[in-house]
């Protein structure tokens, strides 16, 4: 059996920047069409400066074989579109069965998660907290703080994304906003659509195929 070497990366938590990263995307302002409440704010943003990278995620993918592990750092950009705090496009796991860790490295945000059921929590990521994403949670990262939001990651290799199922519920139960305190406050979408009993189940058993 052919072993993989070892290997190290570095972190610079300041920028976010990976040394040693083997793969680099970034989503702008112009990418994120359709995720924001307020669509007149969001459009006036897009034309001052829809390239504007809302986020940029750099990762290592040594392979994409079952008991491997994807490992990589998310830099999000502070920001508002009306009340409604920069977020990433957030997904759910292709195998739903496959959990994710991530860590705090440096600025202030929230995990949303929700269940297929509709259930929401909330975790607040601040630096060196360690946020567990169980198996089958939705999950998106949302920056509430004034600085850039820096977190690593990690997760199996063969676990995929699945980002159309937040898409297909007219987006997550709730949406974060500037409580105009210095705060946030969660308040419902209120073009959630629930998923039925047999979606719900499909993707159970789905996930359950996955080994």
């Amino acid at each position: 059996m052919l072993l993989r070497e070892p290997m190290s990366c570095t972190l610079q938590v300041r920028d976010g920047a990976l040394a040693g990263a083997t793969g680099r995307y970034v989503k702008t302002l112009a990418d994120l069409a359709g995720l924001y409440a307020d669509t007149a704010a969001y459009e006036a943003a897009q034309a001052r400066s829809g390239d504007e990278v809302v986020y940029e995620v750099q990762d290592v993918r040594p392979s994409a074989a079952a008991g491997d592990l994807i490992f990589g750092v998310t830099r999000m950009v502070p920001g508002k579109i009306g009340r409604e705090y920069f977020l990433t496009r957030g997904h759910i796991h292709a195998k739903a069965d496959r959990p994710e860790i991530y860590t705090g490295e440096a600025g202030r945000g929230l995990m949303l998660l929700e269940s297929p059921a509709g259930d929401i929590r909330i975790v607040e990521i601040l630096p060196r907290t360690v946020c567990y994403v169980p198996p089958y949670w939705i999950h998106r990262s949302i920056n509430i703080g004034a600085e850039e939001l820096v977190m690593s990651f990690c997760y199996p290799a063969d676990a995929g994304q699945d980002y159309g199922i937040i898409e297909r519920s007219g987006g997550m139960r709730r949406r974060i906003l500037d409580d105009g305190a210095g705060g946030w406050v969660a308040v419902d979408n209120p073009n959630y659509r629930p998923r039925s009993p047999a979606e719900i189940d499909a993707l159970f058993a789905v996930a359950g195929q996955g080994g």
